[in-house]
């Protein structure tokens, strides 16, 4: 079935953007992620305008985090107390990140900076993913589910707590800048910040990975809904008809990528998700690069 979507100015398929909103929910379940940086490129593929796409898609993030939380919760695999605080910077990070959109959209520049950051940002968290998770499978002796201690300056920053959930401790500090510079990027790439708050927490916190993703879809949950909130009042572009339609496959998908998890292995869920992040970056790359179809501008221009 046919639908316009009035604020992305496009007809397209219902069931299309249904089913896309069932996949990214599935790997949310799955990885801990809000899905955005998945969605917010298949959304342009298909003719939806960069700007619509990044806020529009935050809709979706809501409805797969919050699914995906409840399951997790249900499983003990959600630290509330580190969530809250990184949640805190990405609160205030989203909403600076609002305010930077609607400056890069006003400079003309804003579709290639974010199709130039998703590759850069990509092309490292896949790649150094899949080199760790690759080395990890290689070894005879099982390894724990999480990576180790804390990265060193979040253990010396002044201000540290312990985590008796994730049992480690470390720095308010550094928990909160991270979750500011994660909210920038949720704000400027469409995304809940997940793709890049499992790997922080995984190797820069030393949290296990099934803890981290639990902890990363509860963080991502509020830093969407901000986001959303934000890009519907600066920047007007929002598409509601849209966002419902990725909203209704989404929640659902979340539920079955949790429970798929649950029968994983942590390395297991790393090197695959390294793969689907490397995958959007191939084709995000292609995109950047491939000569357009038709060089001629009608009506005018240079």
């Amino acid at each position: 079935m046919e639908i316009f979507l009035p604020v992305a100015g496009v007809q397209t398929s219902a069931s299309l953007i249904f089913g896309l909103g069932g996949m990214v929910g599935l790997l949310s379940g799955l990885f801990g992620v809000g899905g955005g940086f998945l969605l917010t490129p298949l959304l342009m593929m298909i003719g939806i305008p960069p700007a619509v796409a990044a806020a529009s898609d935050t809709n979706q993030i809501v409805a797969a985090s919050v699914s995906g939380t409840l399951a997790h919760s249900r499983a003990g695999n959600v630290d509330f107390k580190l969530g809250l605080i990184m949640l805190f910077g990405g609160l205030t990070g989203g909403t600076f990140g609002a305010s930077l959109v609607k400056i890069l959209r006003q400079l003309g520049n804003f579709d290639f900076t974010v199709k130039l950051i998703y590759v850069v940002m990509l092309l490292g968290v896949g790649s150094f993913m899949f080199i760790e998770s690759f080395n990890a499978l290689r070894k005879k002796e099982p390894q724990a589910a999480g990576i180790g201690q804390p990265f060193p300056l979040v253990r010396r920053l002044p201000l540290r707590v312990y985590f008796p959930v994730s049992d480690l401790e470390c720095s308010v500090i550094a928990l909160f800048a991270l979750g500011f510079l994660i909210g920038i990027l949720a704000a400027l790439m469409g995304v809940g910040g997940g793709f890049i708050m499992l790997p922080v927490m995984i190797y820069l916190l030393g949290i296990p990975t099934h803890l981290a993703v639990g902890t990363s879809l509860f963080t991502v949950v509020l830093t969407a809904v901000n986001v959303t909130l934000a890009q519907a009042t600066i920047n007007q572009t929002v598409d509601v008809v849209l966002a419902l339609l990725l909203l209704l496959g989404s929640a659902t998908g979340a539920q079955l990528g949790a429970r798929i998890g649950r029968l994983l292995k942590a390395e297991q869920l790393r090197i695959v998700f390294s793969f689907v992040v490397l995958g959007v970056m191939v084709k995000m790359l292609y995109d950047l690069l491939a000569t357009p179809g038709s060089l001629i501008v009608f009506g005018g221009g240079h």
